[in-house]
């Protein structure tokens, strides 16, 4: 069987296509068929040297497929069955964090697409056991971003606490999301896009947010909370100065560019800030029932696997609507 991936081989390259075996699994993996596998910010950083990750490595961590063989001692999962691998690939189970149930803050984590090859493939393998079902009723493509930008929304919207003002800033793939999932939790959501585009103020807008403006702009009123998915660490005392008392702010991306220095005013009256780093499987099987459930509707850009570099220029560029999503 034939088989290709685009890979990183050094930081700042272009991905280059490769044509390699198709894996076998090893015990505990199951090996899938790529259907499709999102394009997110973290694979931006990845090859832009802002996030380390073992090269050469395949970049992807949004995939969706189809088990088409088993590795020894996995059981539930089925051959032919569609699953869905994230970020989090795999983690020590020994650690204090994994112990006390905060295993994505594991002191050896593995990370797909990142320190294992991920999904800008036709073939990769996982550990069965941070794979996940996936709803019915939403096809491939649209069920990609649902495995990152999903996943890390809502861990982010949860730690953005039970607040009914919600502000978003950075809308792109996880925001487009979250969005939908905080209205059908009956809050108000206000979004905040590069200033001047409107294209991604009227996106927002016809999903449901109360209002859209510039990230440089003040919402119509005081926020709850403000969840951060652009990575522009100067947006941190921007969104400090426009939530009320006691209010957070949310880092939800693993990389952001340094944040400026702010008056102890900005933070004072118990506002916080927090970050939210990687995902559990709690999380998962949570977001995703959550996600049939609403059910979010992904929009979604898609290119041909052998276009990977266009699809991240694409989202470098800040030119697409949604997420961009890789099919083999």
């Amino acid at each position: 069987m034939s088989a290709y991936a685009m890979r990183l081989d050094a930081v700042g390259a272009p991905l280059r296509r490769v044509e390699v075996a198709v894996p076998s699994p090893t015990p505990g993996e199951v090996l899938i068929e790529v259907a499709a596998c999102g394009v997110c910010r973290t694979d931006v950083h990845i090859v832009d040297g802002e996030v380390p990750a073992r090269l050469p490595v395949v970049p992807g961590h949004e995939i969706v497929g189809r088990v088409a063989a088993l590795g020894e001692r996995v059981e539930g999962v089925a051959i032919g069955e569609r699953i869905g691998v994230p970020w989090l690939g795999g983690t020590c189970g020994r650690c204090p964090y994994c112990r006390s149930g905060r295993e994505n803050l594991c002191d050896r984590p593995v990370f797909t697409g990142a320190t294992r090859d991920g999904g800008y493939a036709t073939h990769v393998t996982a550990d069965a056991r941070f794979c996940f079902r996936l709803p019915d009723g939403i096809d491939d493509v649209a069920a990609a971003p649902l495995l990152c930008a999903g996943l890390i929304g809502w861990r982010s919207l949860q730690m953005a606490g039970d607040g009914r003002t919600i502000g978003l800033y950075g809308f792109g793939a996880a925001a487009h999301i979250v969005a939908q999932v905080a209205i059908w939790q009956g809050r108000t959501v206000f979004a905040f896009a590069r200033p001047g585009d409107t294209r991604g103020q009227a996106f927002a807008r016809r999903l449901g947010c109360a209002w859209a403006g510039g990230s440089d702009e003040r919402p119509p009123e005081p926020l709850d909370a403000a969840i951060l998915y652009a990575p522009v660490g100067a947006l941190v005392p921007a969104a400090l100065r426009v939530v009320r008392k006691g209010g957070r702010v949310v880092c939800a991306g693993i990389h952001m560019s340094d944040i400026p220095a702010f008056p102890y005013a900005d933070l004072w009256e118990e506002r916080s800030i927090v970050s939210v780093a990687n995902l559990t499987r709690a999380d998962g099987h949570a977001f995703l029932d959550i996600a049939g459930a609403v059910p979010v509707r992904t929009t979604t850009t898609a290119f041909p696997l052998v276009e990977a570099n266009a699809a991240l220029d694409a989202l470098r560029r800040g030119a697409l609507d949604g997420a961009a999503v890789l099919v083999p």
